[in-house]
């Protein structure tokens, strides 16, 4: 047998124990193994295969009551044959919770019977004569992760017709057996109200259900939830809590390289700026760039390796391009080249396997030329023993020496050292301060350091409102921000319901650049997946929370909404509050000129020209874009200001009523005209001033015969 049931064990009909509760207890050490009788009247199924960090179980329908089986996979050689797997294992200080093929190159499954195997060395091949049973039952976990892949390909439409009702029935069924990524799920869609009727508190029941199952998805979504006060009460403390925990998952993942660039695009950026791509590189622009590389521009070269090694700007993560690349401007001398090189052999991958003697003699080609890159490569050699015995006071020499050229890494590095009192006296002073020079460099693991820092109280004043927004900013670093780029190519094919949802799920998450993307294609009114009555109240809800996170254009769009009565009643007061507040705090131009418009016309605000002029050219100062708008109301301003200037001297005119006369939009009139006169004043001074082409040489004469 290729399994062995260690001990047996029973629960009694009398129990009052559900069936959730046994097996919950049967991962503490005293049910742990064994065999357990469950009557039906606490348990009503008739097939279970149920996994954990632990064991396996399998419980059986035998007439009235359920058999259920721990099984152990037996090994098959090595140093323990005929022995039972533990799970979890311990192997070069990573846990292990089922047979793995890491460590070896032949690709063959193999579990350690101790729970250290770096100690114990007590090891074997997860193969027998029965290794299909262990393969199906690997298969059966796996099922679960199977259902969880199509209901999501369901909800976003990926490779799936959208079908979010039968997404929904999926979702239902794996959280009823306690799948955390379906109650996060089924959470998200009761909270957008998404195939089913929006419940703030039922979002809020499957979020804590999947953040208790582990999901790092439903932390994050509660943590922003209580920073922001959605559907909960506010509070930082609670936020901090869940959001520290995802980001100690997020900066455990980054390697060396730094790990996939996120890339936020704006889709009204994109639509109100067709030039602008949000730092998207255009395929074309892609193809030149190689077509320089292989002609042999260094610059290029290394610009493309960065490029594939970190992802981003519209190109994916491709490690092996990102080697050839960086090997083509090496052998050119390249120092830049030789200390990536250094980091990919270092960290490792896919495409290439770990070498530290490699990675070394690239780092100290590239360090020997005054590479800072290849500094800090060796000073993380020297710290950790890559290769070369651990020698602090050379860690310290060569960081130091990358940190004085401004490299993030060697910043970042000697933040560390300084902070953990690492081959130096403990400083948190010098520590804060490299962490903060990191940071602006935008180092995740420098956000994650200050973070700890603030919300400790370590070398600075505790905050946790500080510590909360940098933990935030590590979490959206997180692998999860890969949903962006499929959200925005989704967009870009036309499937509107698709990136929509996807947005959606992101926006739950925090990301404002989510939010804002919401509510835009809300606004465009192109989804279809909500009704036409329900699509501006939406946006209104998601312009609300970007704008709560400091994005302008969001707070210019709620004293829109407000102004024009777009999702709710009009109300000029609250888009004067609204459009004030962008003026003062992020001072918009756009912002300042609906002000002064609302000064000019006394809406939800005392009339006053005066003002409005005030406003009128401060928005004229704030962004050379806002000079000819600014000049044209300057001109209608002027035209309303003479006549009443006139009325007020008595003036024998009689008082003109131009909304009466022209009508209630009259000024749009009187503003497009001088527009017009301005436009043709413009184009007549230009070809005026257009220079004449000089007249092209006459021909030879033919030659005489």
């Amino acid at each position: 047998m290729v399994y062995r049931i260690k001990s047996f064990g029973q629960v009694s009909k009398n129990s009052n124990k559900s069936c959730t509760s046994v097996f919950s207890e049967s991962s503490t050490d005293t049910l742990v193994k064994g065999i357990y009788i469950i009557w039906p009247l606490f348990c009503r199924v008739s097939f279970i295969i149920q996994w954990n960090l632990t064991r396996m179980v399998i419980a059986f329908n035998l007439d009235d009551s359920y058999l259920i089986l721990l099984l152990f996979p037996v090994v098959n050689g090595g140093t323990a044959n005929r022995e039972p797997c533990l799970f979890p294992f311990l192997f070069l200080g990573k846990e292990y919770s089922d047979c793995t093929t890491d460590g070896r190159g032949d690709e063959r499954l193999w579990c350690a019977t101790t729970y250290d195997y770096d100690r114990d060395k007590r090891w074997g091949f997860c193969e027998s004569k029965s290794a299909w049973a262990f393969q199906t039952l690997r298969k059966l976990k796996s099922h679960h992760k199977a259902m969880e892949k199509v209901a999501y390909a369901m909800l976003f439409g990926d490779y799936m017709t959208q079908n979010i009702s039968k997404a929904k029935e999926l979702f239902e069924k794996l959280s009823l057996e306690g799948s955390p990524k379906a109650q996060m799920a089924l959470g998200f869609l009761y909270a957008a109200g998404l195939g089913v009727n929006s419940s703030q508190a039922k979002a809020l029941v499957y979020y804590t259900f999947g953040a208790l199952g582990g999901n790092l998805v439903a932390h994050m979504i509660l943590g922003y939830r209580y920073w922001g006060g959605v559907g909960v009460t506010q509070s930082c403390e609670s936020a901090l809590t869940h959001y520290r925990l995802v980001a100690n998952h997020v900066a455990s993942d980054v390697s060396l390289t730094g790990g996939t660039a996120v890339q936020r695009v704006r889709l009204l950026d994109e639509v109100e700026n067709p030039g602008s791509t949000s730092g998207m590189l255009e395929e074309d622009l892609i193809q030149y760039y190689q077509f320089l590389a292989e002609k042999g521009d260094v610059q290029a070269q290394v610009g493309l390796g960065q490029l594939h090694l970190h992802g981003g700007r519209g190109v994916e993560q491709n490690h092996q391009r990102a080697y050839d690349y960086f090997n083509q401007a090496a052998n050119a001398g390249n120092t830049h080249a030789m200390a990536f090189l250094g980091k990919m052999y270092s960290d490792g991958s896919e495409y290439l396997s770990q070498n530290n003697e490699t990675a070394l003699q690239y780092f100290k080609k590239a360090s020997d030329l005054g590479n800072p890159v290849g500094q800090s490569g060796l000073g993380m050699a020297y710290l950790y023993g890559r290769g070369v015995p651990v020698n602090y006071e050379l860690a310290l020499k060569y960081f130091q020496k990358a940190a004085e050229q401004g490299w993030v890494d060697g910043q970042l590095q000697l933040g560390t050292m300084y902070y953990n009192g690492i081959g130096v006296k403990r400083d948190y002073k010098q520590a804060l301060k490299f962490f903060n020079l990191a940071s602006q460099a935008g180092h995740i693991l420098a956000f994650y350091n200050l973070a700890q820092m603030h919300a400790t109280g370590t070398g600075v004043m505790r905050s946790c409102h500080t510590a909360v927004e940098l933990f935030k900013n590590v979490c959206e670093r997180g692998r999860w921000s890969e949903r962006l780029m499929a959200a925005y190519r989704s967009f870009k094919d036309g499937d509107m319901d698709g990136s929509l949802v996807q947005y959606l799920l992101l926006a739950e998450q925090g990301y404002e650049v989510a939010q804002s993307n919401v509510a835009f294609i809300l606004d465009q009114t192109e989804a279809r997946i909500f009704s036409e009555n329900e699509t501006y109240p939406r946006a209104l809800l998601h312009w609300t929370r970007a704008a709560a996170q400091g994005y302008t254009v969001a707070r210019i769009k709620l004293g829109d909404y407000h102004f024009y009565g777009y999702g709710t009643d009009v109300d000029y007061e609250t888009a004067v509050i609204h459009y004030r507040l962008a003026s003062e705090q992020q001072h918009s131009a756009q912002a300042m000129f609906n002000l002064g418009y609302m000064h000019e016309k006394g809406l939800g605000i005392k009339q006053d020209i005066h003002l409005a002029k005030r406003f009128y050219d401060m928005a004229a100062e704030a962004s050379p874009d806002a000079q000819v708008p600014v000049f044209l109301a300057l001109c209608k301003l002027g035209l309303v200001y003479t006549l009443q200037y006139m009325h007020d001297l008595n003036v024998s005119v009689h008082k003109v009523d131009l909304d009466q006369l022209l009508g209630p939009e009259w000024d749009l009139y009187l503003m497009t005209v001088i527009a017009l006169l301005l436009g043709t004043v413009i184009a007549y001074r230009q070809r005026q001033h257009q220079p004449v082409p000089p007249r092209p040489p006459p021909l030879p004469a033919p030659p005489k015969s």
